[in-house]
C-alpha cells in the first residue's frame, strides 16, 4: 500500500493483476507529465483514460529539463516532477524506470535511456546491452524493468506520492518484435517465452512495471487528504 512519502512496492505477473475501479480515485482533471519520451507518454495516457484525465507533456511548456543527479530511480523521478510542476503551474505526474539485469549489478539501471552514451538510442542501448552479457549463460540473465512513479500536488509539495513496481523476466540473445521502446525487443517476460515488444499496448498496460505503478498512484491519490 502506497502512503505519502512512502514507496510502496509492487511485482508485476502476468496473471493475477488487480483491477483499480475507474473514477474512484479523487484525481485533478489535468496534470503534467514531465517526460519527453513518446512511447512513455503514449502509454500513461492511455492507462490514465478511465479517469478522463487530460495529459499534458511537459513539452507543451518548456523545451528544458532537470538534470537527473539522483542516485535512485525515485530521487530522479521526484526532480522531474518538481520541474514539470513548477513550469507548466500544474500537478505532476513523473516516473524514472530503467532494466536491472542481475549480471550487470542492476546496470544499465538510472543510465538505461543512455546506457551507450548521452544520445544513444534504442538500437544502440540494445546492442551495448547484448554486447555486455555476451559471455552470460542464459541462466544468468535474469533482469526486471523498474518503475518508480510519483505525483506532486504543486511545485514544493513536502508530501509526494510515490509509487514502485518492477516486472521480472529475463534478457534474450536477440531482438524479437515490433511494439514497444526501449529494451523490450530483448525483455522475455518471466512465465512466458514472449518478448515485452510482443504484447500489445492494451495487454503491456495490464503487467508492465510501469502499467502497475501508474494505478498504485491512482489509487493512493485517491487515499490522500481533501483537496489532494
Amino acid at each position: 500500500r502506497a502512503t505519502r512519502g512512502v514507496a510502496g512496492a509492487a511485482r508485476a505477473r502476468v496473471q493475477g493483476i488487480p483491477s483499480v475501479t475507474a473514477g474512484a480515485p479523487a484525481f485533478p482533471p489535468r496534470v503534467v507529465l514531465a517526460t519527453g519520451n513518446a512511447g512513455k507518454l503514449r502509454e500513461m495516457r492511455a492507462i490514465l483514460a478511465p479517469w478522463h484525465v487530460e495529459v499534458q507533456p511537459l513539452s507543451d511548456f518548456t523545451r528544458e529539463s532537470v538534470d537527473e543527479t539522483g542516485l535512485t530511480f525515485v530521487e530522479n523521478a521526484i526532480l522531474k516532477a518538481r520541474f514539470a510542476s513548477q513550469a507548466a503551474n500544474l500537478p505532476a505526474i513523473a516516473d524514472d524506470s530503467g532494466l536491472e539485469v542481475d549480471a550487470l549489478h542492476g546496470a544499465p539501471g538510472i543510465y538505461s535511456a543512455r546506457y551507450a552514451g548521452a544520445a544513444a538510442d534504442d538500437a544502440a542501448n540494445n546492442a551495448k546491452l547484448l554486447h555486455d552479457l555476451a559471455d552470460v549463460a542464459d541462466e544468468c540473465r535474469s533482469a526486471r524493468y523498474r518503475c518508480a512513479m510519483v505525483y506532486l500536488r504543486w511545485p514544493l509539495d513536502p508530501a509526494p506520492v510515490v509509487c514502485q513496481a518492477s516486472w521480472e523476466g529475463r534478457i534474450a540473445r536477440g531482438g524479437r518484435g515490433t511494439g514497444g521502446f526501449g529494451y523490450d525487443p530483448l525483455f522475455i517476460v518471466e512465465g512466458t517465452t514472449r518478448r515485452a515488444a510482443e504484447f500489445d499496448p492494451d495487454e503491456k498496460n495490464q503487467v508492465s512495471h510501469r502499467g502497475l505503478a501508474l494505478r498504485a498512484l491512482v489509487r493512493a491519490i485517491g487515499e490522500g487528504p481533501a483537496g489532494a
